[in-house]
């Protein structure tokens, strides 16, 4: 069976027009900041492949382990007729859950959403091609915005991994579990990953390798940005910095400028100081307690909490009340 042909609610324009909204507006904030979302054109793709095959980058690896020792668990627990992927990309993770629930019975349709037409429509060909007695529906959307777009009907299971949730703001986090919850009927499930609190000597080098992947991944935003907007950035100038903030719990990618510029983007010309940081990112790490309370606030009910052998990523199961 082949996928079903995308549904595309996110075109070149509307992505031009974001990047544009969000260069305009994190340039001229003090300090100066841009959103993670923009690293992700095919070469920023490819880096951040690499750098989950590297050894400091244990949370694939964490998150991986928990769903190979769970995903039969999660076919049972659920029962779930369509399993929805948010950000799907190559959908690498979610073939143990197709597997697990391939051994069930049961699950008539697979709905992987992401931003980027040509990785879904690669994705679901071949999710079609090794899974023939499964419907596959590809959508192209934002998950902060296209909710409202996901199919309806039968018991669904709505699957969030990568602890792409920790890149949302806390008030993000909020809008974001409010948002799934009104797209879900009582009964549906969410399955989604967290990066957990640790020592940062285990955190900081997943963010900062000794190979410099995720520097070049980090400066791929300048890239994207000169490239798409016609801006003038040098990527060179900018050296990557991974922090970790303690009081927030969360790990800040930045870019130092290593001298003074200006750039010109859009119809700004932006002063950066010598020193000064660009912030590209942020990764929260979670308690259990903490991404439990989040769900239950959004009116979700938590019903299972896995963590990898190291306890280093977690996986929560919960149910939409």
């Amino acid at each position: 069976m082949s996928a079903e042909p995308l549904e595309i609610y996110l075109g070149e324009q509307d992505l031009d027009r974001g990047l544009r909204e969000d260069v305009r507006f994190g340039l001229t904030a003090e300090p100066k900041w841009l959103p993670p979302k923009w690293f992700y054109d095919a070469r920023g793709s490819e880096l951040f492949e690499e750098i989950t095959r590297l050894p400091e980058y244990y949370p694939t690896r964490a998150e991986r382990a928990v769903l190979a020792e769970r995903a039969g668990e999660i076919a049972e627990l659920t029962g779930a007729k369509t399993l929805i992927e948010l950000g799907s990309g190559s959908s690498e993770k979610t073939r143990l859950l197709l597997d697990a629930f391939t051994r069930r019975g049961g699950l008539g349709t697979f709905v992987p959403l992401d931003v980027s037409t040509s990785a879904l429509r690669q994705s679901t060909e071949e999710i079609a091609a090794d899974y023939p007695g499964l419907r596959v529906r590809g959508i192209v959307g934002d998950f902060t915005r296209q909710l409202d777009r996901l199919p309806t009907g039968g018991r669904r299971l709505v699957v969030f991994l990568g602890g792409t949730i920790g890149n949302l703001l806390p008030v993000e986090r909020a809008e974001f579990l409010t948002a799934m919850r009104a797209a879900l009927e009582a009964g549906d499930w969410l399955l989604i990953g967290t990066d957990l609190v640790k020592d940062p000597a285990v955190i900081v080098p997943a963010y900062d390798d000794a190979a410099g992947v995720t520097a070049e991944f980090n400066r791929n935003v300048l890239r994207v940005i000169n490239r798409e907007l016609g801006a003038d950035f040098d990527p060179e100038a900018f050296t990557h910095v991974a922090a970790w903030v303690p009081e927030r719990e969360w790990i800040e990618m930045r870019l130092r400028a290593e001298r003074p510029m200006r750039v010109r983007v859009l119809d700004l010309d932006v002063e950066f100081a010598a020193g000064e940081e660009l912030r590209t990112e942020v990764s929260a790490k979670f308690r259990p307690e903490g991404i439990a309370a989040e769900l239950t606030a959004a009116g979700f009910t938590p019903e299972a909490f896995w963590t990898d052998p190291d306890g280093l990523f977690g996986v929560t199961l919960a149910r939409a009340d």
